[in-house]
């Protein structure tokens, strides 16, 4: 008798299949890559395994990207090749405590609604749709200073984006608006140490590998003029792109909100806060790290009768990002302890011709393009941050580059990506708004004006300012 259609097994989707063969294949193309070398140690060869696939389970699979990173770790611990102290060690280190207190601060900063009074403040004043984009780039340039979190900065970012979107009844304007917010969240990211957990795991392979690693004041005065120049360039691509002249000089009225006093709560984490940037900057002189004052400003404003309950605080840290952290730094470590990093170094770069390129700016470029790059095949800051940093500090000791300086140059290159709505989680936050919001097409048309916008920032300034400033010897 044959079987009735409801008891026949259901065929597996195609696409369902491909989500599986996809990373099974490339996993197994990295095995037999990592093998094949005759002149890579075991140890190396377990150690870029270990980073491939993570990098390959991060790009193709929907699985926790904390979750991958402390697999990938596990196969290094489990197989020797790092010890288990490294895992403990890392998770431990200052960079973790940092970014704790960083993202009590921010909590603060969201939940006392400071953050949104600032923002009404200052876009109160604009009179125009043009002067409303470019107030609202002035509000967000500095949020990278306080909120430690891209995602974070978006989450703040929307209701203000509603509120103006609803005033503007305007279906390209708010298109504009829409990828206004994210766009400068991440061009801007590059001002402070504290913007982006690739900026703190960058510092640490540097400080690993040299012993030299930037503060919180050198990465302000390195990389915040980098973010207004490009936060800026953004907002005139955008209403150059998507407004045209009438709406961009159209007026418009933003209503002013009837503001009582500032709360207790607001007046204590501003004190907080602006303490807490003063004494990152003059870290040289008082002598207390960054992750120290960030943690002692956190205790601050979860104590009794502070900003936030200590509850609030702990709920509002990122503790997957902590742990995403943590296993990125035994990652790289891996890359560099066993030689791996340097390996990749002589088989692509010199094979590429790069590494025997004696030009600064040649190597400067290449750079940029490498890292400016790197967000359309790894979508995540920090695992760019923790594979391409180990290579190009290899680059730096065999060329005449400075470390630090290429180190953070790549940091503006790991930044950057704009391309598609996959490559950032602010991206996507917009995109999947309700109502009208950008396309996918718009970002793409976005980025082929502003990545050669930002390579060209990246050699004008190592040109002039960075020189003048010290980050290039």
């Amino acid at each position: 008798m044959r079987p009735s259609p409801r008891s026949l097994p259901t065929p597996p989707h195609p696409g369902n299949r491909a989500r599986v063969l996809l990373p099974v294949s490339l996993t197994l193309a990295a095995g037999l890559a990592v093998v094949l070398p005759a002149t890579l140690p075991a140890p190396a060869r377990i150690a870029l395994f270990a980073v491939l696939l993570a990098i390959i389970l991060w790009s193709t699979t929907s699985f926790n990207v904390a979750y991958v990173g402390l697999g990938a770790t596990m196969l290094l611990l489990l197989t020797g090749v790092s010890p288990q102290e490294r895992l403990f060690e890392s998770l431990a280190s200052d960079v973790i405590w940092l970014m704790i207190g960083a993202f009590i601060l921010g909590g603060a900063v969201e939940k006392t609604g400071l953050a949104m009074r600032l923002a009404q403040r200052v876009v109160e004043r604009a009179r125009t749709v043009r002067g409303l984009f470019w107030f609202l780039t002035a509000v967000i340039i500095p949020s990278s200073l306080f909120i430690p979190s891209v995602s974070g900065r978006a989450v703040i970012a929307i209701p203000i984006f509603r509120s103006i979107s609803s005033i503007a009844a305007d279906r390209r304007i708010t298109r504009a608006l829409a990828l206004l917010f994210p766009t400068v969240i991440l061009v801007s990211t590059i001002g402070s140490l504290v913007g982006a957990g690739s900026h703190l795991v960058a510092n640490k392979l540097l400080s690993e590998v040299t012993g030299r690693r930037l503060s919180f004041g050198a990465w302000i005065l390195y990389g915040m003029p980098f973010g207004m120049v490009a936060s800026g360039a953004a907002c005139a691509v955008i209403m150059a792109l998507f407004l045209d002249g009438e709406r961009r000089g159209r007026r418009i009225q933003v209503p002013r909100r009837p503001r009582g006093p500032f709360s207790r709560s607001e007046r204590i984490t501003l004190a907080v806060g602006a303490a807490m940037v003063v004494l990152w900057l003059s870290e040289r002189w008082h002598g207390y790290e960054s992750a120290t004052v960030t943690l002692a400003g956190a205790l601050v404003l979860t104590a009794p009768r502070g900003a936030l309950s200590w509850k609030e605080g702990v709920e509002a840290v990122d503790w997957n990002l902590l742990l995403f952290v943590g296993a990125a730094l035994v990652l790289g470590g891996a890359l560099i302890d066993t030689g791996a990093a340097s390996w990749i170094f002589q088989a692509l770069l010199h094979e590429s011709g790069i590494a025997s390129a004696r030009g600064r700016l040649f190597l400067v470029l290449a750079v940029g393009v490498v890292s400016l790059t790197s967000h359309l095949y790894l979508t995540s800051h920090v695992a760019r941050a923790a594979a391409l940093g180990p290579i190009l500090l290899h680059l730096a000791a065999d060329t005449d580059l400075d470390p630090a300086a290429v180190v953070f140059i790549s940091t503006v290159g790991i930044d950057y990506c704009l391309t598609f709505p996959v490559s950032s989680k602010a991206l996507l936050m917009f995109q999947g708004l309700e109502g009208e919001t950008f396309r996918p097409a718009d970002l793409v048309l976005l980025s082929a004006v502003m990545l050669p916008v930002h390579l060209g920032l990246i050699v004008v300034l190592y040109s002039t300012y960075w020189r003048w400033t010290g980050l290039v010897p």
